[in-house]
């Protein structure tokens, strides 16, 4: 097979069908019977000379797919196999890929850097093939080293530095790579092909550069260096400098002040006269430094500290950067408000000035009028599109005591703006209306831009304009969406947006059957806001026109169902039309459970909406199987004990959704949804608990699962055990263990890892809750259960406590259980509690704490303590 490697790589790439398929074969079986040699033999093809390009770069494609893979566990899968490959064969196959990086075949160059990254971010964290980087300087240093080869390795470097950690490479490693990499971006290197590899590389080098970036020598030599290449002769160098420099904002802010003037200049120029994917970079530069100045003012008003830490540099360059953003509004394309996702000078100016305007707020205010008043009413639609986008984008940022003047002076010209014949012109001051209700309307603000007088007027422009071309009517269907929010949580007697709620649903649904655009998004945006106008409803006034909604949603829905099917696409139109109609459904059946008086309203068409949903059901897409589960949950809170009818016809479909572990989010939401029938039914889900429990034990221990799915189903442990209390004794043997070990599992996360961090809070607090569940669900006849466990229990509560990462709902989460503990186990907590006394530096922290929930659950878990110490 290995002889015959070359001919089989080729005829998997023949255009005939029969033949490629028979090739393929080959390939996986050579790769099952003897993967070292499959191996051995792709590296060894792809490092030919005398061989086809052809075949030597399928060689590498398979050869990078056979050590790498998106799916966690297919990747630690390959990862081993290769780990425990003969040694001498991995020697080998290294060399191979090094010899490559001098071939002649760019596409053999190439491929082979990306292999070799592959390997190294196996085996470099685990302390071997050290010697690679060694080997790879030493391409760069020989004198005689072709510019081929020079490429090639930078480009490897650069690979490398993506695949592994900082913490990966000693820092003598680092200095050596960061040395080779500013010399082939020096000008004196001739290729320009070197120095675009070397400037990629450093970019993907950085992160290991913070020792370099503390040596003010060393930090002005890189920096130097960028500066010049941001100013190459090449295109290409040019923004791969700029993209570093992006990069270097938001990593190494606090070194920046020398530079700035420097970078002023070299940004501003790239702005006003270089090609637009480089004046993109130098807008974004400028974005970055924000988005650093943004989060550490966040920061410091968290930690209340009076004073923000940060440069100023936006600040400083406040009376230049804003002039400067302001004339890329000018640049629009002129069918940039037909194209979805559009990015251009125009969209990143705007873009920026709305991050420069949340940077330094009012100041920003002076700066920008002046535009937006000589521009508006100019005869050029750019003009009158550059200042209304100009307007729209500084409205978050500064306060509402210095914009509501602004907004009641100019909200009729934005008005009479609607009807603009630029389409440009009309959708900006769509999105810009819907900005205004967004940031400065609020039913209980002083300040408030909406008022008796101008709503009229207001609605009436907005219904008149959903009509319009269908990217004005999403931006109108923003802004009705943000003037629905504004009113929610006002006086609760009355809602003065309820007289219009009628016309503006009728134009809503109108607008969500539109057939003049097969783009989705404008029927998607119709319904969404439909959601947030039930959301916000005052339901004293709408229940009946909630009601009959509710009627419309379902024939609606029952409609979605006759649709003839006859192609994928028509399947995918079908499966989006219901998830949106069965997320209307939800927020409906949410609103009515609300109030006592409207809830019979659910409870008399709950058998129509159950037949519609496993209908829907039937249909097997997992886009509405997630949706139709959300509205399903919602049932169930909302029919209480009658939703047990219904568990025959819909437990299938609810083990479907447990076991769909490749689309995770429908198992997730699954899980969230046997949580709200165990709220509904209690001890009558007892019947599907084998089933259920059985299911999340297999879910917990199958690899493959997301993550992300594992802390709902301890939640759901809790859930269950308190729903069907004293009969949770049975699954005790398999459940106590798996919270154990996951318990076990949480000090083996990584603290330097944020991603980790977060997954670590949810893991705990799912993991209090199914303590918490099944010790109120025992307390009355079973706690004695407990007591083994509770030792080990206390002890994953201290260590969690003594974690400086836990966030508050964590922290709620173990002070709750701390309390079950007491009050299920009685005298029996008394002699533990002996062992441990962190619980009274930390209620004594809880009940000084701010948070009103997390005071009152700490001062309900003291009570319960101090009741089993005095018994």
């Amino acid at each position: 097979m290995a002889m015959e490697i070359t001919q089989i790589l080729l005829a998997a790439q023949s255009a005939d069908g029969q033949i490629r398929t028979v090739a393929e074969e080959n390939l996986k079986q050579f790769q099952q019977q003897n993967l070292p040699l499959f191996i051995h033999s792709l590296s060894t093809e792809l490092s030919s000379e005398h061989k086809p390009p052809e075949s030597r770069r399928l060689a590498g494609l398979i050869l990078k797919n056979s050590l790498d893979a998106k799916d966690a566990a297919r990747r630690e899968e390959l990862t081993q196999s290769w780990v425990s490959m003969d040694p001498s064969i991995k020697s080998q196959v290294k060399e191979s890929l090094l010899l490559t990086l001098a071939s002649l075949v760019s596409e053999a160059r190439h491929t082979s850097c990306q292999v070799i990254a592959k390997v190294a971010s196996i085996e470099i964290p685990r302390r071997e093939w050290q010697e690679l980087i060694v080997k790879l300087l030493n391409n760069m240093t020989q004198p005689d080293s072709p510019a081929p080869l020079k490429q090639a390795t930078l480009e490897a470097l650069g690979y490398v530095c993506e695949e592994i950690s900082p913490q990966d490479l000693e820092q003598e490693q680092v200095n050596a790579v960061l040395t080779a990499v500013v010399q082939g971006m020096n000008q004196m290197e001739h290729s320009s092909e070197v120095r675009l590899a070397a400037v990629k590389a450093l970019y993907n080098a950085l992160d290991f550069a913070q020792a370099n970036f503390e040596n003010e020598t060393e930090r002005n030599f890189i920096m130097k260096v960028v500066c010049e290449t941001a100013m190459a002769k090449e295109p290409e160098i040019r923004q791969a400098s700029l993209e570093c420099l992006v990069s270097i904002a938001s990593t190494y802010y606090g070194y920046l002040e020398p530079y700035m003037q420097t970078l002023f200049n070299l940004t501003s120029n790239a702005v006003r006269g270089d090609q637009e994917p480089i004046a993109l970079q130098a807008i974004e530069f400028w974005s970055s430094i924000c988005d650093e100045e943004i989060q550490i003012q966040e920061e410091s008003e968290e930690e209340d500290t009076g004073s923000s830490p940060h440069s100023n540099f936006i600040n400083q360059a406040l009376p230049v950067l804003v002039p400067l953003m302001l004339e890329t509004l000018l640049k629009q394309e002129e069918d940039q408000d037909q194209e979805d996702g559009v990015w251009n000078l125009s969209m990143a100016g705007g873009t920026c000035l709305g991050l420069i305007a949340r940077t330094v707020g009012d100041t920003i205010v002076p700066l920008v009028m002046p535009f937006v008043e000589s521009n508006i009413t100019k005869g050029d639609w750019r003009c009158r599109e550059a200042a209304t986008f100009a307007f729209g984008s500084i409205l978050e940022g500064p306060s509402v005591k210095k914009l509501a003047p602004l907004v009641h002076s100019g909200l009729e010209f934005l008005l009479n703006a609607m009807k603009d014949h630029s389409s440009h012109v009309k959708d900006t001051t769509a999105w810009t209306l819907g900005r205004i209700f967004e940031f400065l309307h609020s039913a209980s603000s002083e300040y408030s831009v909406l008022t008796a007088a101008n709503l009229p007027r207001i609605i009436a422009v907005l219904l008149e304009s959903i009509r319009d071309a269908p990217n004005v009517a999403e931006k109108v269907c923003g802004a009705i969406y943000f003037l629905a929010q504004g009113y929610e949580g006002g006086d609760s007697s009355s809602s003065l947006l309820t007289p219009y709620l009628g016309d503006i649903v009728t134009a809503l649904l109108s607008t969500a059957d539109r057939a003049d655009t097969s783009n989705p998004r404008l029927r998607s945006s119709a319904y969404e806001t439909l959601n947030e106008l039930v959301r916000c409803s005052n339901l004293r006034e709408t229940s009946s026109m909630v009601a009959q909604l509710l009627l419309e949603i379902m024939n609606r829905l029952s409609k979605t169902l006759e649709l003839q099917i006859v192609s994928s696409d028509d399947r995918e139109k079908q499966s989006d039309l219901q998830a949106l109609l069965c997320g209307v459904l939800q927020v409906i059946i949410q609103k009515l459970s609300n109030s006592d008086e409207t809830s019979s309203i659910i409870n008399q068409y709950a058998d129509q909406m159950m037949i519609l949903f496993l209908q829907v059901f039937a249909c097997r897409s997992s886009t509405v199987h997630e949706e139709a589960m959300l509205a399903l949950g919602a049932l169930a809170y909302a029919t209480g004990p009658q939703f047990a009818k219904y568990m025959q016809e819909f437990y299938k479909y609810l083990e479907m959704g447990l076991q769909n572990f490749e689309e995770y989010q429908v198992c997730s939401i699954s899980v969230g949804v046997v949580g709200d029938i165990c709220r509904a039914l209690d001890d009558k889900i007892l019947p599907y608990c084998d089933g259920i429990v059985s299911q999340l034990l297999k879910n917990l221990s199958d690899p493959v699962l997301h993550r992300s799915v594992k802390p709902p189903i301890f939640s759901c442990f809790g859930d269950i055990a308190l729903a069907i209390g004293e009969h949770f004794e049975k699954y005790i043997p398999y459940v106590i263990p798996m919270l154990q070990g996951a318990a076990d599992h949480c000090s083996e996360l990584s603290p330097d890892d944020d991603d980790m961090q977060e997954y670590g809070n949810q893991l705990r607090r799912g993991i209090f809750e199914a303590y918490s569940g099944i010790l109120q669900g025992f307390k009355s006849s079973k706690a004695a259960l407990m007591v083994p466990h509770a030792n080990r229990l206390l002890k994953f509560i201290e260590a969690v406590v003594s974690d400086k990462f836990r966030d508050e709902e964590v922290t709620k989460a173990a002070v709750a259980v701390l309390g079950d503990l007491a009050d299920a186990l009685g005298p029996n907590t008394k002699v533990l509690l002996k062992d441990h006394t962190f619980h009274v530096e930390l209620l004594g922290e809880c009940i000084q704490s701010d948070n009103d929930q997390l005071k009152e659950t700490a001062v309900w878990t003291q009570g319960m303590i101090q009741r089993v110490l005095v018994s």
